[in-house]
């Protein structure tokens, strides 16, 4: 349970998914529905004790968006994202502003990002091939 909101990380996350920002709103007419890459995103994903704005699961890409305030909390933004790569994540983040003013520019540089990360290593068929 999250002591400085009391509730727990997917209450948190279904909340923030209720009340999205206008970039979150706007980026993610641009990503929902396999659109970039084909591959699948969520939003406001728990992982760990972070809730991340947009994240790709299989091939392990979170991205972030920031506001002003992000400007404030570096130190809790560096940690948040060590943690995600530790746990295997690629992090991207984007100023608001950027989706906003630029989205064909945001969604291109996801796009990218997805195309140069390695697939999955598919779990072997035991066929001997």
């Amino acid at each position: 349970m999250d002591k400085a909101y009391g509730r727990t990380p997917a209450l948190r996350s279904r909340q923030q998914r209720n009340n999205p920002t206008d970039a979150e709103r706007k980026l993610w007419r641009h990503i929902r529905n396999r659109q970039v890459a084909g591959e699948r995103f969520n939003r406001q994903v728990p992982i760990g004790p972070y809730i991340c704005d947009f994240a790709a699961r299989v091939p392990k890409l979170v991205i972030e968006l920031d506001g002003g305030q992000h400007a404030l909390s570096t130190d809790f933004d560096e940690r948040r994202t060590a943690y995600l790569e530790q746990q295997g994540y690629r992090v991207l983040r984007f100023w608001n502003n950027d989706v906003l003013e630029n989205v064909d520019g945001v969604v291109a540089v996801i796009e990218s990002e997805l195309r140069d990360r390695p697939s999955p290593t598919p779990p072997a068929c035991g066929r001997g091939f």
